[in-house]
């Protein structure tokens, strides 16, 4: 009935990237100080709240993976915008700690639906180098969508924290909805409908990315560095805003709360990292491993050592300085890394190999949330700053051991080309 109304998929992956990035950056504008606010969570229940969304991450990260690669990407992806949605307005509408504890389970599971399958799908309509240049066009796109986020946030949320919240999960999940009306899936052929329903085909399906990634070295390296990405972020994700606040006396600059101040912090910041990412873009070969990997270990010694400047800085200004460009680049970041993984990737483990990351994401944010809140409830959110500052280092050895690998793959496919 609708497939007139399809469209072409890089204006749909686009779509996405801007819809997307706009009701996310408005929700998470506010999110914080709606849980510790409206909702009166306690910092303990601000920790269980964010492990609790890492847990869901980790347990159906590479089940809905497989799903994508044996189902459909396009029915993944568009289950995984409806739950997000649904999650986020439970949330909104129940500011307990319970509800929101739910709306972790729901949201958190949607996600994982979204991610894998979002880049594979799009890497089979448009062909895996087509995909890596657009990956980086998209992160661009979604920036100054999610300029327009945060400024609706800061309007329409400066006398209620929960406005942004309500409308912003309303726009995800009607993401899905209309994703349902003009998404096409062209470039993906899925499993016959005689083998489903199968955990034994999943299963092969599964231990498929898992030998991709065992026999390619970089990759492994690359899981490494995944893992203690998401061991550092998680201190500094829930840590950040406090230290401000404890710090210094942050002014109020429009309504009566600080969602503005926030807002513009991340504006700017959003406007920093427009121009990290078209820098990015120009410099770095998307096709080339060793280009990327390059770009990846100057973003990570850069985020390491901001961070450690933040939490021991006693300059407003200057952390301020500091905190935009760990945000800048831990942005940049992520294109890097979905093309550095996507890299001569197999189409049928594609996604589960991707949903694999995200997995390794989540287990470092599950170890790393536990260690910095110990350091914190015995010591200091500056103490916990500078241990996430230094728990991000050892990612710096295996991205020069991919690096490495990298250049002896390039090695051995000059090798491999014959003479004239």
């Amino acid at each position: 009935m609708f497939s007139n109304l399809k469209l072409n998929a890089r204006t749909v992956y686009l779509f996405i990237e801007f819809s997307a990035s706009m009701f996310f950056a408005m929700m998470f504008t506010v999110t914080s100080l709606y849980e510790a606010t409206v909702a009166g969570l306690t910092p303990v229940q601000l920790i269980l709240v964010g492990t609790t969304l890492e847990i869901s991450a980790f347990v159906f990260e590479v089940p809905t993976g497989i799903v994508a690669d044996v189902y459909s990407r396009r029915l993944s992806i568009i289950i995984g915008y409806i739950l997000m949605g649904v999650g986020f307005l439970i949330e909104g509408f129940f500011p307990a700690f319970l509800p929101i504890l739910l709306a972790q389970v729901i949201w958190g599971l949607g996600y994982t639906f979204t991610s894998g399958a979002t880049q594979a799908w799009i890497s089979d309509e448009v062909g895996e180098d087509d995909a890596n240049k657009l990956f980086l066009r998209a992160t661009q796109v979604g920036l100054f969508s999610s300029l327009i986020g945060m400024g609706l946030a800061a309007f329409i949320g400066a006398n209620d924290v929960v406005v942004p919240l309500r409308v912003g999960s309303a726009g995800v999940l009607l993401i899905g909805v209309i994703l349902a009306v003009i998404m096409p899936e062209t470039g993906f052929h899925p499993t016959p409908r005689e083998d489903r329903n199968t955990w034994q085909h999943m299963w092969h399906t599964f231990k498929q990315g898992v030998d991709t990634v065992r026999a390619k070295p970089r990759l492994m390296n690359i899981v490494f560095i995944g893992l203690f990405y998401g061991i550092y972020s998680e201190g500094f994700d829930r840590l950040w805003v406090k230290h401000l606040l404890d710090t210094f006396e942050l002014p109020v600059i429009f309504g009566n709360n600080q969602v503005a101040f926030f807002a513009t912090l991340r504006v700017a910041g959003t406007i920093l990292t427009i121009l990290a990412v078209r820098f990015v873009e120009k410099r770095v070969d998307s096709s080339s491993p060793l280009a990327i990997g390059r770009a990846v270990l100057i973003v990570t010694a850069g985020i390491s050592l901001a961070m450690l400047g933040f939490a021991l800085s006693q300059i407003l200004v200057l952390s301020l300085i500091l905190y935009l460009i760990i945000d800048a680049l831990r942005d940049v970041h992520i294109p890097l890394q979905t093309a550095w993984v996507n890299q001569k990737l197999d189409s049928q483990t594609r996604a589960t190999v991707h949903s694999m990351f995200g997995q390794v994401d989540a287990i470092g944010q599950m170890l790393g949330g536990p260690i910095v809140a110990v350091i914190a409830a015995t010591g200091s959110a500056v103490a916990s700053l500078v241990t996430s500052s230094l728990l991000l280092s050892p990612a710096l050895f295996f991205i020069r051991r991919a690096n490495i690998q990298s250049m002896s793959e390039a090695d051995g496919e000059v090798e491999s080309v014959p003479a004239d």
